[in-house]
């Protein structure tokens, strides 16, 4: 069976090898792949989630993700507690679990067939994605009836938000939450991006070889998923076409907001 570990203990890290140490101890079938994401970094993760859980998953797929800020409650934690463990099976059939922390399951709400809390302490160890959450997952994935506490309401898990990169792949690419319809003008035309303090002119391509070496392009990149209304949502994306987009912006981190305005005429 394949097992997604979506989390931000960093790559080589030590903690990873300890919670997939867990996983497989519990589920020995498993096949672990792990895609690492930045630190805090919710949006990132969700994004990854659903590029992965809406995208014909194998068959018994589990992704098992833990990006935990902790910022469900400025107050005092006691026990190391922290955001409840959630999760969601899909109408691809995987199953997602991991705490409800910022936007981890914003993109997947609407295509899950089930939302609910996981029957698991969310205090009592630091490292709760070794020693709580393995566990957890292994008996809902066995749907055990132990397994469940209850609903996640969808008022519970906000909504994607717009205008804001997702995340960065290894080429410096910046995936964004935005779609074509957000973005003014036709195929071939300039736009002003900005990012942070750094204003740069792309073109808005169709594809991403469409556009002259050392062009900045805004086009539909990899990512994006079928719907559950039988429709497709295509993410667009900055890159650099011989370059790194991310790099030419700043390194801007998940999350930062993207603006993007028509060329004005000279």
């Amino acid at each position: 069976m394949l097992v997604h570990v979506i989390a931000d203990y960093g790559q080589g890290d030590l903690a990873y090898a300890e919670v997939a140490q867990r996983l497989i101890a519990l589920l020995p079938e498993a096949r672990l792949v792990y895609t690492p994401v930045p630190p805090f970094a919710t949006l990132a993760a969700g994004f990854c989630i659903a590029q992965l859980g809406l995208n014909s998953p194998p068959e018994g797929t589990l992704i098992f993700h833990n990006v935990a800020p902790r910022e469900d409650d400025d107050s005092e934690r006691e026990e190391n507690a922290g955001e409840k463990l959630a999760f969601a099976r899909l109408k691809t059939g995987a199953l997602v679990v991991g705490v409800n922390a910022g936007h981890v399951y914003s993109f997947v709400r609407d295509a899950a067939d089930e939302l609910g809390w996981a029957a698991a302490s969310d205090s009592g160890s630091q490292f709760r994605s070794r020693d709580l959450f393995p566990q957890a997952a292994a008996d809902l994935l066995a749907r055990r009836r132990k397994a469940k506490a209850g609903t996640l309401e969808l008022k519970d898990v906000p909504d994607v938000p717009a205008g804001k990169i997702a995340c960065t792949d290894g080429y410096g690419n910046l995936k964004l939450t935005l779609r074509r319809e957000d973005v003014p003008g036709k195929d071939g035309k300039a736009v002003r991006v900005t990012i942070g303090k750094k204003e740069i002119e792309a073109i808005v391509s169709d594809g991403s070889f469409s556009v002259e070496p050392g062009q900045m392009a805004l086009a539909p990149g990899s990512s994006g998923w079928p719907l559950p209304d039988g429709g497709k949502v295509e993410w667009l994306e900055l890159f650099l076409r011989g370059g790194n987009a991310s790099e030419a912006f700043g390194k801007p981190a998940s999350g930062t907001e993207v603006k993007v305005a028509a060329k004005a005429r000279s």
